[in-house]
């Protein structure tokens, strides 16, 4: 795992700029650096060594007559086939990295590689002779390419800060990127926070030449269910193709170990990973908020040594400031913050780590795919459920309302992903600035135009896939781990994975009780926790059926308490507040949370989070030091 940075060469002192950038990144690759320099473009790159640690895989790295140039960020998990067949060919390698396999594989096969690759990646070849730029990012979207162009002056990189340095960069707010923000509680376009800075969408290629970007996809999720074979089968489908993608993601030089919360995705890949460390956080001793115990005992239960950590209030908000400059740009999920402090935790012991991330996106795990038909309420006719909803929606806030809105509006309407904090209306009413932020439907309807002739499940499933995942899960899944010089592999983010979950029948992915024996109105990704159950000891076999927690945190908890009430409403009411929003409709979200009257805690969350990033990127604006 790594990080680079490049940009194209039209400035006298390259050599002391380039260094500055790489300096901004040097968390993500602590055990060495490169560069190449030419009078077309500048390339560097930091090295954590996970295969081939030897001094040969330090990047830049060269094919053989020395054309292509090669900097890369991910782990190709079946590099060796390729590289077999490439040998064939009659390549030479120099070096027992997955890194070489990208330039002659990309030599060979072209943009077509793409299609040969399993793994984790964001990589740019330079093409001396040609003086052409190839770039790509993986299938889903884990590792992380920005871009930006900036007068004659291309940049590209693993993390936007690497940009700053650079005397062609301006640094300047992109407003649209923060009503959208408000929303989504993550940015949810290819543009970014910066304005002119962009991210390569995931599963797609870039070729730049003579000034012109032109970008392509090359890859996309196809649900398309097959019902022939039953309940079984695809149980020991799922089990046969997770434990290969597992073994997949074991491939390195290194250690490696496993992330252990108490839920079912991550105690799955514990289970049949056989690692020998886990790791786990939590909040206090409430059992809502900390899941040390259960994770312990599911670790002895399996013959592994569990190491954990209690965060305490002052560790989680003191480490806001450096973690939401760490994430480049702002994100609201709470949960951030707990995954940087159990990254760092493994961190201590090891550079290599699986998690859980991606198994509710392709196995259909989130409790709101039980949603769109799920109750009584859904029979009646949708013209009265939506006038129903209207009346609703003009009505004071009272138990129930939110249901009847929701239920009232189609699934397009109401379903932009995992999160929906501030409303088009409300996030107006909240900031001083207009901008051209669009509604958050127009955002969404590229995708759910591509599956509308889906299921329900299916379409949000869709969504998720390709907006809330890449924008929040796994954004700070890298940010996080990057941070602390940690490698963390997804094995459920896996294209054979992902090849057999799309033909899963949606009844097999959300289950309703009358179809099972279980004492819950729906389980969600039925089929994937049959398989972890079958694979998983006897004793521990109960996390099968244990509702997802995540990594909960406690916010709501804190924001009632007089210090942190305080310390948010310090920054309400800060100058940068008042530049972007009326700051009293801010304090009144906090005030009427303080006193009971409503759970504002993940609105007031999404404001707050955003200042605090401001802060540490616009310093100058806010009068910090």
């Amino acid at each position: 795992m790594c990080g680079y940075v490049g940009f194209t060469n039209h400035i006298d002192n390259s050599n002391l700029v380039l260094q500055e950038m790489l300096d901004k990144i040097r968390h993500r690759g602590p055990d060495a650096e490169g560069t190449y320099i030419d009078e077309d473009i500048a390339l560097g790159h930091r090295r954590l060594s996970i295969i081939d640690v030897s001094e040969a895989g330090t990047q830049p790295l060269y094919s053989e007559d020395g054309s292509l140039v090669l900097v890369y960020n991910g782990e190709i998990y079946n590099y060796r086939e390729i590289r077999s067949r490439l040998k064939e060919a009659g390549y030479h390698f120099a070096t027992q990295t997955d890194s070489e396999v990208l330039i002659y594989g990309y030599r060979e096969y072209g943009v077509d590689l793409l299609q040969q690759l399993r793994g984790m990646f964001s990589f740019v070849i330079w093409d001396k002779k040609e003086k052409t730029l190839f770039g790509a990012r993986d299938f889903f979207g884990i590792k992380p390419l920005y871009y930006a162009k900036m007068g004659e002056t291309f940049l590209f990189g693993s993390e936007i800060k690497s940009f700053l340095p650079h005397p062609h960069f301006k640094k300047v707010l992109n407003t649209a990127a923060l009503e959208n923000y408000l929303t989504f509680q993550y940015s949810p376009c290819d543009e970014t926070f910066f304005q002119d800075v962009y991210k390569l969408p995931p599963a797609h290629y870039f070729i730049f030449q003579d000034g012109k970007m032109d970008i392509h996809r090359y890859w996309d999720v196809h649900f398309r269910a097959d019902e022939k074979p039953d309940f079984d089968t695809w149980v020991n489908r799922i089990s046969d193709t997770f434990h290969n993608s597992v073994e997949a993601h074991k491939i390195a030089d290194v250690e490696v170990g496993s992330f252990l919360s108490s839920g079912v995705d991550s105690s799955y890949v514990a289970a049949i990973a056989n690692v020998d460390k886990t790791f786990t956080v939590g909040f206090g001793t409430d059992e809502k908020y900390n899941e040390i115990g259960w994770a312990k005992g599911f670790s002895e239960a399996i013959g592994k040594k569990n190491t954990n950590k209690v965060i305490t209030p002052e560790e989680y908000w003191g480490k806001l400031p450096m973690i939401q400059y760490h994430m480049d740009e702002p994100l609201a999920d709470p949960a951030a913050i707990a995954l940087y402090f159990v990254c760092n935790l493994a961190s201590q012991s090891l550079k290599v780590v699986l998690s859980g991330e991606g198994a509710d996106e392709i196995f259909g795990g989130y409790n709101v795919y039980s949603e769109p038909d799920g109750t009584a309420y859904d029979k009646l006719p949708r013209s009265l459920r939506r006038c129903i909803g209207h009346i609703a929606e003009k009505m004071p806030a009272h138990r129930g309302r939110n249901f009847l809105v929701r239920k009232g509006k189609d699934l397009e309407e109401r379903f932009i992903g995992n999160a929906y904090m501030f409303t088009p209306e409300e996030r107006k009413a909240l900031l001083k600035i207009r901008t051209n932020a669009p509604d958050p439907t127009v955002l969404t309807k590229p995708f759910y135009d591509k599956v509308r002739d889906q299921d329900n499940v299916t379409k949000m499933q869709y969504l998720d896939l390709h907006m809330w995942m890449a924008g929040d899960i796994l954004l700070k899944a890298d940010k996080m781990s990057m941070a602390n010089s940690l490698e963390l592999r997804v094995p459920f983010l896996d294209r054979e994975v992902m090849a057999l979950a799309e033909q899963i029948p949606t009844r097999y992915r959300v289950t309703r009780k009358e179809v099972t024996d279980e004492n819950t109105p729906y389980i969600t990704k039925y089929a994937m926790r049959m398989a972890a159950k079958k694979d998983t000891p006897p004793e521990t076999a109960k996390t099968a059926a244990k509702k997802k927690l995540g990594f909960p945190v406690p916010i709501r908890v804190w924001l009632k308490e007089d210090k942190y009430y305080q310390i948010v409403r310090e920054r309400f009411e800060s100058d940068e507040a008042n530049r972007f929003f009326h700051t009293e409709k801010l304090i009144a979200l906090l005030d009427e949370h303080y006193a009971g009257k409503a759970d504002n805690s993940r609105k007031i969350w999404t404001l707050y989070i955003f200042l605090v990033w401001y802060r540490a990127f616009f310093p100058e604006q806010c009068g910090a030091q």
